[in-house]
């Protein structure tokens, strides 16, 4: 005879994972992500893989691969309850690391890690990833919504995703390639972009407890929509200026500030002399500095001040790359030059003050 005391069995859902749910969010997403293809992409969403064409013309195609993710700029959005600009950072954060050694990104498969899903969250963070994909010309070609009940709370997730560009093999860009009397040509960042974060919260939210929701008058809007403007997509421009000029290399400004990611593409024996004089940061990397009493060495080793990327250029083609840039509406400058010191201990010296800073 049964025993009818005996509880009955736990499924999936009681522990937490909500399978309905998650096929809801692919309903709401799937729009979205067939946005973000290109004619290379094979089949469509759903399957285990993602199939991309690798079509003709090359003579020796390299692949390139970059993973990242956006960081504590996600609890940003998760206090402000928007979640439609941080999946912008994340492709930022993988494909303009990509074309820094010239090469183009094809694809993206993101990685989504929620305590609960929430199918219309999802799908704003997805909406987000593929208007990046369109922005940098890749597809989406999949990636993985998992549910991690006990480990997240309900209201927590982290992103993170793939991309894999391709180059030809002579054509790669680094510091082989760069020379003494090369021209450094800034470009412009949109704000903090996806890094520093964690200084930046304990800043201006826990120590001087800042208002997320308040207007501050020297961002024209409010606190949380400074803090959550995405971080700018170079990859197309960067694209149109190797096509258009000379370019040795280019430096992706994240985490660790102009000096640290520039330093890392130029070879040894040569260094980059920089001008703070030519450009005054935003607002916001005042605010934090002054708020948090922050010393200017932590300020530039934490955030990219006001360059989102930089370009190292033949001397011949700076005025061609500055034309090239701006007629793309990247603010873009002159920013330093690349001379030869064989001595030197510092690959990139900055002099000078930023005006009005």
């Amino acid at each position: 005879m049964e025993d009818q005391t005996r509880p009955s069995g736990v499924s999936y859902s009681a522990a937490g994972v909500d399978i309905e749910a998650g096929d809801r969010a692919v309903e709401l997403f799937a729009p979205h992500a067939k946005r973000a293809s290109r004619p290379e992409v094979q089949g469509g969403l759903g399957g285990f893989a993602g199939l991309f064409a690798l079509k003709g013309g090359y003579h020796e195609p390299l692949l390139a691969a970059s993973t990242d993710g956006v960081g504590t700029k996600i609890a940003v959005a998760q206090a402000m309850d928007k979640h439609d600009t941080v999946g912008l950072d994340l492709v930022a954060m993988v494909v303009d690391d990509l074309v820094v050694c010239g090469a183009e990104p094809l694809f993206l498969q993101d990685y989504i890690a929620v305590g609960k899903v929430i199918p219309e969250r999802v799908a704003e963070l997805v909406a987000g990833i593929a208007e990046g994909c369109v922005q940098a010309g890749c597809a989406l070609l999949g990636g993985e919504t998992a549910e991690h009940p006990g480990l997240m709370a309900d209201g927590d997730y982290d992103l993170s995703a793939t991309g894999v560009g391709v180059v030809e093999a002579d054509s790669v860009l680094g510091p082989d390639r760069v020379r003494p009397g090369d021209v450094v040509i800034a470009m412009g960042s949109s704000g903090l972009h996806s890094n520093g974060y964690s200084l930046a919260r304990k800043v201006l939210l826990e120590i001087d407890r800042m208002n997320l929701n308040g207007h501050i008058e020297e961002f024209g809007r409010t606190l949380g929509e400074e803090l959550l403007e995405p971080t700018k997509i170079y990859a197309k421009d960067c694209l149109a200026l190797i096509a258009e000029t000379d370019v040795r290399t280019f430096s992706h400004v994240t985490g660790g500030g102009l000096a640290n990611n520039l330093a890392r593409v130029l070879p040894k024996g040569l260094v980059a002399e920089l001008d703070r004089g030519t450009w005054s940061p935003a607002p916001v990397f005042r605010m934090i500095e002054q708020r948090g009493r922050v010393d200017r060495v932590e300020m530039e080793r934490t955030f990219n001040m006001g360059v989102g990327m930089v370009a190292i250029v033949a001397p011949e083609d700076v005025d061609r790359a500055l034309a090239v840039l701006t007629a793309r509406h990247i603010d873009c400058w002159t920013l330093g030059s690349i001379v030869a010191n064989k001595d030197a201990t510092d690959r990139v010296v900055m002099a000078g003050e930023h005006p009005r800073f």
